[in-house]
């Protein structure tokens, strides 16, 4: 699934490409691409046509176009979606669900999901914290490339947190963008094990955590974030490439950058979970 830095990608392109423009049509290919819409595919075609796209936002692995009248199309990846900005006239892709077309005539906007878990609704912006925020993510937290983001503040709540310091990373109420991948990279990075008691972490090793999860995020950014498989891509298509330089993640029996022993891998939520068994020492209980 997507994470922070690859949604950060996407939103980049829309903003350069859609902000200042007005949908003229909508095409709903898929019912199910909109199925957060409650109202259904007429409604939510309706509420768009003739509305100016102010900018592009994110919060977390959310990414939605403000519009002008205060609201937003609010969407959320899934596994495969993409935006992707294609002439007028270019051929349908095998997985087009929404097509957004625009009064200037220029390049459409085209939603695709070959897993159709993503998908886009209309919704009102409201003020949370000196933000506006679609409503149905009012609850998601600021992200570490906020400029408001608080790291105090997140230490002191994560450290409040009894359960597992990686379960805490990935609570999106608690700091928002950071999945599996980025979680065991910055884990790696601050040399803690996945399964370290929040409650038993000193304020600094912390700190230290989520200094490592920005920068490891900040890197796949510069990279264009990171592509397994064609599933993930910017609005031109392309993939991003910092799956080259990942240090545990997904490098099962392969040596660690730092110590050499072999990276492991663990289950983890119906997951995986990967670590260096020598520079990550799984805590004793």
């Amino acid at each position: 699934m997507p994470e922070l830095p690859e949604v950060e990608v996407v939103r980049r392109g829309i903003d350069a490409h859609v902000s200042g423009r007005v949908f003229a049509e909508i095409q709903v290919h898929h019912p199910r691409a909109i199925r957060r819409h409650v109202p259904g595919p007429v409604d939510f075609a309706a509420r768009l046509a003739g509305r100016r796209v102010v900018a592009a936002w994110r919060r977390g692995k959310y990414l939605w176009a403000e519009l002008d009248g205060g609201e937003a199309l609010l969407t959320h990846l899934g596994m495969s979606g993409q935006f992707l900005v294609r002439p007028d006239g270019t051929p349908d892709e095998k997985h087009l669900r929404v097509r957004f077309r625009f009064a200037d005539g220029g390049p459409e906007l085209r939603f695709v999901d070959q897993r159709t878990f993503g998908g886009c609704l209309v919704t009102d912006l409201v003020e949370v914290d000196g933000a506006r925020l679609p409503l149905p993510i009012a609850h998601i937290a600021r992200d570490p490339m906020d400029p408001a983001f608080d790291v105090g503040a997140v230490v002191r709540a994560l450290r409040r947190r009894r359960t597992e310091v990686k379960r805490a990373l990935l609570d999106q109420s608690l700091i928002s963008g950071v999945g599996n991948i980025y979680a065991d990279e910055a884990l790696w990075r601050a040399k803690l094990h996945w399964a370290r008691p929040t409650e038993r972490l000193a304020a600094a090793r912390v700190a230290d955590l989520i200094g490592a999860a920005t920068e490891v995020m900040t890197e796949a950014l510069g990279a264009g974030g990171t592509s397994f498989d064609a599933l993930y891509v910017n609005v031109n298509g392309e993939s991003g490439y910092f799956d080259r330089s990942l240090a545990v993640y997904g490098q099962e029996g392969l040596p660690c950058f730092r110590c050499g022993s072999p990276i492991r891998r663990e289950p983890f939520m119906n997951r995986s979970s990967y670590s260096c068994p020598r520079c990550q020492r799984r805590p004793v209980r």
